[in-house]
């Protein structure tokens, strides 16, 4: 059992940077893998990165590609999405994804266990 919360969603202008921030409570964080969707109004949840649970593997979606990074701290048990450049296109809902242990690093949401409520990102022109 893994609970999920996310945090530092916000209003941003197009270009501004903003780092979510994804707090678990559970055993079990530090050996599965964890990923970011996002999901717009009227759009289907869509994958953004998703990082191994040992932490040395990263993937990300085309749109999100060298202006996102996501990272763990396993000791703080956090996982984070730094969010660089940002453009109106970017804005969602985050959720923050758990995973079972696997080297797949799967992209869909049914490849994923738990989810946390969603932080909401927007971004102006």
């Amino acid at each position: 059992q893994v609970q999920l919360v996310e945090s530092g969603g916000g209003l941003v202008q197009a270009g501004d940077s903003l780092t979510l921030a994804c707090a678990a409570s559970g055993r079990t964080f530090g050996s599965i893998n964890m990923g970011w969707f996002r999901q717009a109004p009227g759009k289907e949840r869509e994958f953004v990165a998703a990082i191994h649970w040992t932490g040395g593997i990263s993937r990300y979606s085309n749109s999100v590609k060298d202006r996102f990074t996501i990272s763990r701290d396993n000791a703080r048990n956090t996982v984070y999405l730094l969010m660089n450049n940002l453009k109106p296109e970017d804005t969602a809902v985050y959720y923050c994804a758990g995973g079972p242990q696997s080297n797949m690093m799967v992209v869909t949401p049914s490849g994923y266990d738990y989810w946390g409520q969603g932080t909401q990102v927007t971004v102006s022109s």
